[in-house]
């Protein structure tokens, strides 16, 4: 089964240095474009992380700190990646709580003012873990019939991706072919950044899900402490989490 599309999505990997959103880089990413026509797009790059790739990270995807030493930063890919994605929704394996965030950490950093405002994202991971609850290899064997070559390689996991996505529409039929129907659908639970700091109440408003304030409305918190803001702002928080937080703050100003 063919994905129904009314714009372009982006299904992408990525290698990293490790698993901390807020400080681990990105060493190799993968995407593969699927346009509403059938054309189909896709690009790999090796990225050099600027900083030095742990062995016990190297193990698992084979990426030396060697074999990336020559190749472009991401600040320098940032503007060639993001005018791939920016007319797109995404797709990905386990990509709403990792590749997404991460990836979001990167264009923050390199300039580049990323944001979810006009995409949907579909989590493939959770459709599986919904559906089967296995790993991305057993879900290719699964949906596919086929072994996963390659396994912890971007471009190898983001094919794989897609064809068990395409799979997945033809095993389960209550699961609509399209793309906000699916987003929906893996969507764990509704945050208002990607490391699910600030999240939604049952009245849409945003709550702090960590610290002391945990639970608390976003606004009122930064009402009666305005200091709170700051310490987030100056501390070691993902940035993305720091720019929903200005704009929520920003919000709450302009209504004054």
């Amino acid at each position: 089964m063919e994905l129904k599309l009314n714009k372009p999505i982006c299904f992408f990997d990525l290698e990293t240095t490790g698993i901390d959103i807020g400080k681990d880089r990105i060493v190799e990413i993968s995407i593969f474009k699927v346009f509403p026509n059938g054309n189909k797009e896709s690009k790999t790059w090796l990225v050099n992380p600027t900083i030095p790739i742990p062995p016990q990270t190297t193990a698992v995807h084979g990426i030396t700190d060697e074999k990336v030493a020559n190749e472009p930063t991401f600040a320098e890919l940032a503007p060639h990646i993001h005018n791939m994605i920016k007319d797109s929704d995404l797709g990905g394996f386990n990509s709403d709580r990792f590749d997404i965030p991460l990836l979001a950490e990167e264009l923050l950093r390199a300039g580049v003012d990323f944001d979810m405002k006009n995409k949907v994202s579909v989590d493939v991971q959770t459709i599986f873990h919904k559906m089967e609850e296995r790993t991305l290899s057993a879900a290719f064997k699964f949906y596919c019939g086929k072994s996963l070559d390659n396994a912890h390689s971007a471009e190898a996991d983001t094919m794989a991706t897609y064809e068990i996505l395409k799979a997945q529409l033809d095993r389960y039929p209550e699961l609509e072919n399209d793309i906000k129907s699916l987003s929906e659908f893996t969507t764990r639970k509704k945050i208002a950044d990607f490391a699910g700091m600030i999240a939604f109440d049952k009245d849409d408003e945003e709550i702090f899900t960590f610290g002391k304030h945990k639970g608390a409305k976003v606004e009122k918190v930064l009402e009666a402490e305005p200091g709170y803001f700051s310490w987030i702002q100056n501390a070691d928080f993902p940035l993305y989490t720091k720019k929903v937080l200005t704009a929520i703050k920003l919000r709450k100003l302009n209504t004054k």
